[in-house]
């Protein structure tokens, strides 16, 4: 383990090391940027993970998420990124639940378990349950607004209540504000969406664009932020 964080160890230290290592980070949502926010906790040292996503790796998925190989399309995201993890860093213990949170989920998750929460959901309902949840444990939970549609890799972190710009951060501050949730920490971007066209050139509004270093850019100042937080503690 020296040798395989040694670099790390000789930036941060010994003892913030180990803060690292006795860590558990559960990362909801292993796509565009939770497969980014993932391996970056793994590469940083993170001793417990646990991983949440009840979806499979697809064609559509290779432009952009970091689970996603032609040899694992068809594999749950979880298990995939389960996988990935272990083979990087042997140390690492990794939980991989190979389902989607929501109502009918939430009960199986035990928040008091975790130091540290991070929402890479894409449903809103979902979002908010989540954020409610780790909440009410009173863990720390970071939270990422829109990544599709922008084509700027550069994103900022905020309370939810400072963002703009994004239309998923318009919401989330609604939906938060009604659940009386606040100052929940926010991963976004200030650009503007595009508006992008489906490859049969209709111009449906649910269809999303993306590009590789937009979510992977989201997901890394996502784990920093997380890596930060647990060496003030």
């Amino acid at each position: 383990m020296t040798e395989e964080f040694s670099r790390e160890i000789s930036l941060l230290g010994e003892e913030n090391f180990k803060k690292l290592q006795g860590a558990h980070v559960a990362v909801f949502g292993i796509g565009g940027v939770g497969s980014y926010v993932a391996e970056a906790l793994v590469r940083a040292g993170i001793g417990n993970l646990t991983f949440v996503d009840g979806d499979i790796v697809s064609p559509s998925n290779l432009n952009r998420q970091l689970i996603a190989l032609h040899s694992t399309i068809g594999q749950n995201k979880a298990a995939v990124m389960k996988n990935r993890a272990q083979d990087i860093s042997l140390s690492c213990k990794v939980v991989a639940h190979e389902m989607f949170f929501d109502e009918t989920t939430a009960h199986r998750f035990d928040f008091s378990a975790y130091d540290y929460v991070a929402d890479c959901i894409d449903n809103v309902k979902s979002k908010v349950l989540l954020l409610s949840s780790a909440r009410k444990a009173g863990v720390p939970v970071i939270s990422c607004m829109g990544a599709g549609n922008k084509l700027s890799p550069r994103f900022l972190v905020a309370d939810i209540e400072k963002t703009r710009e994004c239309p998923l951060a318009k919401i989330m501050r609604r939906e938060l504000k009604n659940a009386g949730i606040t100052g929940v920490k926010a991963v976004y971007s200030e650009e503007k969406p595009k508006k992008p066209v489906r490859p049969d050139g209709s111009g449906d509004e649910k269809w999303i664009g993306s590009i590789s270093f937009v979510p992977s850019s989201a997901g890394l100042v996502l784990a920093g932020e997380i890596v930060l937080d647990l060496l003030k503690k």
